[in-house]
């Protein structure tokens, strides 16, 4: 019996911008971006060996809301689509969006689930897939989709790359936008593996004696936010990407400064500074290991003039470029 595609539970709407013609020299985001149909093969690679990409969003506050941040990530989606639209497009890949999983009535769990099942049926399709949040929980959504795929299952070293300033290890009774990496190294201890997790920002005043003791006892490569220079960053990536085959980046935008990244839960007094994080998002890029990214923390209300919108969506740009 054939087996129904998992959907988004809302569809893709159409990308709107601005017009400065057909051809290609004058295409946008929004003109080259075509809605995912579940079932139907879309264009595979291109010329160049590009994997097509795939946009879903998570539309969750529930995870932040457990964790006591200002809510508001739940309109994440459709802010970072909005910066993204007029941008001139580059990319030499076809990029399609899947629509939006919607966290409603504190289901976190459920939607985690659901979004998880899209993301892996676009993986095993040959996609590379990128999750719009939502709060820090659209992690474990990205997590379990990637553990289920195909590349995962049939043995590649897999690691997880956090661009953060928090270590998001807390040990709580319900799952938050707090706890997804615990969850995560919990899920993998479960199935016989070790988390590989490595993160670049951390801020030491704003983890716990405790988060780092949990961070230590799991083996978790992290590089504070006052060692972050651009040579330092490149280092450290570039030594974790050493060690595994595929990479899921996850990308909570509070690790940027707060002048760069206003508009999220918890804005940065330091922060990482936006060229060394742009500079991640180009190695990782090259590295050919990128198999899923994720873009969380986004919070428009808390915006100004859609600035942290605006950096999300160059920092996607550049990962699919």
């Amino acid at each position: 019996m054939e087996i129904s595609p998992t959907v988004a539970d809302v569809r893709p709407t159409p990308w709107t911008g601005r017009f400065d013609g057909d051809g290609d020299e004058h295409r946008r985001w929004w003109q080259a971006v075509a809605p995912h149909t579940p079932g139907v093969d879309t264009p595979g690679a291109t010329e160049a060996g590009s994997r097509p990409a795939v946009v879903v969003g998570f539309r969750s506050d529930e995870g932040v809301r457990r964790n006591k941040g200002r809510i508001g990530a739940a309109a994440a989606p459709a802010a970072i689509r909005k910066a993204l639209a007029p941008l001139a497009f580059h990319l030499d890949r076809d990029v399609f969006d899947a629509g939006d999983v919607v966290v409603e009535d504190g289901s976190l769990e459920e939607g985690q689930e659901r979004a998880g099942r899209v993301i892996s049926e676009l993986l095993d399709a040959g996609k590379l897939t990128v999750l719009l949040g939502g709060g820090h929980e659209t992690a474990f959504a990205s997590y379990l989709g990637v553990a289920r795929s195909e590349a995962v299952t049939r043995g590649k070293r897999l690691g997880v790359l956090n661009l953060d300033a928090h270590f998001d290890l807390r040990d709580e009774p319900a799952p938050s936008s707090g706890t997804p990496f615990l969850q995560m190294a919990h899920a993998e201890a479960a199935a016989g593996r070790e988390l590989n997790y490595a993160v670049v920002g951390i801020s030491e005043p704003n983890n716990t004696r405790t988060l780092f003791n949990t961070a230590d006892r799991l083996g978790v490569k992290y590089l504070l936010d006052e060692e972050c220079s651009t040579e330092a960053v490149r280092e450290f990536v570039a030594s974790f990407l050493d060690g595994v085959d595929a990479l899921y980046l996850t990308i909570d935008l509070d690790v940027l400064p707060a002048s760069v990244a206003p508009g999220v839960s918890a804005p940065a007094a330091y922060g990482v500074p936006l060229p060394a994080i742009s500079a991640v998002c180009r190695q990782v890029a090259a590295s050919g290991k990128l198999l899923h990214l994720d873009v969380a923390e986004l919070n428009p209300e808390f915006d100004i003039d859609s600035r942290t919108a605006k950096v999300a969506a160059r920092l996607v740009n550049t990962l699919l470029g």
